[in-house]
């Protein structure tokens, strides 16, 4: 143990840390060697610690490859300590009385390290076939959750998420090639913000529509998204719909328990 002022810790478990620090700093499962060199040790001292985190399920290692990532209790600590910010905690009731009057699937997200990220999912009635759950990364530019984050976010923050993206095989996004459209990404991100709503249509599902609306927290700044989804065939996904009406309202009124006032224009 060492002694840091009034309180001792212990030494080991800091020494340790840096290893889950570089896994979280990567975004990506590492080889040892690599893991390792980021954490500033060599691989016979990181082997042990990495053994350790497995057992406990913070660490995780791809059999096939016998590289390193984070374990499912890291992913279940990250959970809970975005459940616990003030914003989610003021729109839990609200996203629970929007779900159960639309009777469609609903969720909340929240910007986390990776991008646009599900934080609470409440499943319709009907079965929709869509691979949701808590922990879900949402593609910037290829969902309607992700364009909310990219129309509000500050330009240089959302290029970040958009860049960091590419490649990313966790992330949700479109399962059809890009349509054309005349529109540039500047475009259609001023067009979301003019509409105070995005919107998806058979993307990134075929079949599946959604629309998407920011909160807002004292500051102006999107501290999450609401977003509701389903089949194309039951699913209102006009931006003045009967959808989209009862969402702006809850975005609203959670908005307002977070000190926004909305511009008077």
């Amino acid at each position: 143990m060492s002694q840091d002022g009034a309180q001792r810790s212990i030494q080991s478990i800091e020494t340790g840390f840096a290893l889950l620090q570089a896994l979280v700093d990567a975004g990506e499962s590492m080889t040892l060697r690599d893991l390792a060199r980021a954490a500033g040790m060599t691989s016979a001292k990181a082997h042990p610690y990495l053994v350790s985190f497995i057992r406990v399920g913070l660490v995780q290692q791809d059999d096939a490859t016998s590289q390193y990532e984070l374990g499912p209790f890291a992913l279940q600590m990250g959970l809970v300590s975005l459940r616990r910010l003030e914003p989610v905690r003021a729109a839990a009731p609200e996203i629970t009385r929007l779900a159960a009057t639309l009777g469609h699937t609903t969720a909340l997200a929240v910007l986390g390290s990776h991008g646009p990220t599900i934080i609470q999912i409440l499943e319709a009635s009907y079965p929709v076939h869509v691979n949701l759950r808590a922990g879900t990364v949402m593609s910037m530019l290829h969902t309607a959750t992700g364009q909310v984050f990219a129309a509000w976010l500050p330009p240089k923050v959302a290029e970040h998420y958009i860049a960091r993206e590419a490649g990313d095989a966790a992330v949700v996004t479109h399962t059809l090639p890009p349509e054309p459209d005349l529109r540039t990404r500047d475009e259609l991100l001023a067009a979301i913000r003019a509409d105070g709503m995005a919107r998806a249509l058979g993307n990134p599902l075929p079949g599946i529509d959604a629309l998407s609306v920011p909160v807002f927290d004292h500051t102006g700044h999107v501290v999450a998204a609401i977003t509701c989804i389903g089949p194309a065939g039951l699913f209102d996904a006009r931006l003045d719909g009967d959808i989209a009406h009862p969402m702006r309202a809850c975005a609203d009124a959670i908005s307002q328990r977070l000190g926004y006032r909305r511009p008077v224009v």
